[in-house]
């Protein structure tokens, strides 16, 4: 299928954008031949900054294959921020959808329209403490298994020296380099023709976001944990935790209140002793 041309908002919006991206990072960009000519696609992304949608679109705008995020559907009701939604071709989720795949919906036809999607499988920034990729969400499996479409993984790396994850101002200098490596596409077809579980697209997933993973040890020359950082999980255990102290100071007060309450017994009881003895020296 033909791909759509890349149309006047998104070349509005790469005039604004592209001006301060050159002037503020370098650029190591590699692996734009494995960025199919023709047809739809997904970019699976790692995220580490909110500067890097803009690098990592920099990036794609130069293969000739523009990425379409995906965003909230309500951002594309919203006055001029709709209105530049629609018109670069961004994707709108529907999260109020109760049929998950429903709720990619958009996503899948725009696939099928020969359109490239780009998921930030991670679903938010990395909460990693070294920046590696976390587990991810399964919406870009579902569109893959649904579409049968190539899944490109793509790692970068650099937008999160020039804004670290929740940092407030960027760092500026010295300027910072922007590696981005874009690799083969992931071979799903052991999971199609499959009844779409979630334990199917958990394990497609996994296998996404471990290409991903890959390319971004080769960016970094380092080697990232055997196993990702689970939010989930993560959530689990600070919970569990939780609980152990409120339990353990909960068992600390009742000792605590057990204490004082024998001792507030035995100086009863002295008291008690001492008034026996006294009524008995007069």
């Amino acid at each position: 299928m033909p791909r759509r041309r890349i149309g006047f908002w998104y070349r509005f919006a790469a005039v604004l954008c592209k001006p301060p991206l050159m002037v503020l990072i370098k650029r190591d960009w590699r692996g734009m031949e494995n960025i199919p000519a023709e047809g739809g696609f997904i970019t699976a992304v790692n995220h580490n900054s909110h500067v890097d949608p803009f690098a990592y679109a920099h990036y794609q705008y130069n293969t000739g294959r523009v990425p379409r995020f995906l965003a909230k559907a309500g951002l594309f009701r919203k006055g001029f921020v709709g209105a530049a939604m629609r018109g670069t071709g961004q994707i709108p989720v529907y999260r109020e959808s109760t049929d998950a795949l429903s709720a990619f919906r958009a996503a899948i036809d725009a696939v099928e329209r020969g359109e490239c999607v780009a998921f930030y499988p991670e679903g938010t920034l990395t909460r990693d403490p070294d920046g590696w990729p976390m587990t991810g969400k399964t919406g870009a499996a579902r569109v893959a298994l649904q579409t049968k479409c190539p899944v490109i993984p793509v790692a970068q790396w650099g937008a999160n020296e020039l804004l670290p994850p929740y940092a407030k101002k960027p760092d500026i200098l010295p300027r910072k380099t922007h590696h981005v490596l874009a690799g083969p596409p992931v071979d799903l077809s052991a999971f199609y023709d499959r009844e779409m579980s979630p334990d199917l697209l958990k394990e497609a997933t996994e296998v996404i976001m471990a290409a991903v993973t890959v390319l971004l040890e080769e960016i970094r020359g380092e080697k990232a944990p055997e196993t990702p950082y689970d939010p989930r999980q993560v959530r689990i255990e600070q919970r569990r935790r939780t609980a152990a102290q409120e339990k353990a100071q909960e068992k600390a007060q009742a000792q605590a209140r057990a204490h004082a309450q024998a001792r507030t017994q035995v100086q009863g009881a002295a008291q008690v002793q001492a008034q026996r003895e006294e009524g008995q020296g007069t």
